[in-house]
């Protein structure tokens, strides 16, 4: 079965770092596009940061530019996100998913198969 995995998350002081893992499995993984997403409470799940299934292209939302950084290790079926300089406004249950490609990412456009997000909190 199609699974996405996320986890890594935890309580981080702000100013912090903290890195996610997408552990992926039941599809060709080098296939796809993988996405980050985040959920706070009160608010709609918005996309993060994708990385790209072809050239490995990466992309970030306004918010979290210069902080977060998104790769993707094929061999391992696993992308991360290195979370820098960490916020409040950062704090949120995030996810991944895959998608065909990238375009569209930050409204979640095209990207399915959601697994169980991660919790990350940011303590002032």
């Amino acid at each position: 079965e199609v699974q996405l995995q996320a986890f890594g998350g935890g309580l981080v002081q702000a100013g912090g770092s903290r890195r996610l893992s997408c552990a992926a499995s039941g599809f060709t993984f080098d296939d796809y596009a993988i996405g980050w997403f985040r959920q706070a409470p009160g608010k709609e799940r918005e996309g993060v940061s994708c990385i790209s299934s072809s050239d490995g292209s990466a992309y970030y939302a306004d918010s979290v530019k210069g902080r977060f950084t998104i790769s993707r290790n094929n061999g391992l079926n696993t992308v991360y996100l290195q979370m820098n300089s960490l916020k409040p406004e950062d704090a949120a249950v995030y996810y991944c998913a895959r998608g065909p490609y990238c375009a569209g990412y930050v409204h979640g456009g095209e990207f399915g198969s959601w697994g169980r997000g991660t919790q990350v909190t940011v303590s002032s």
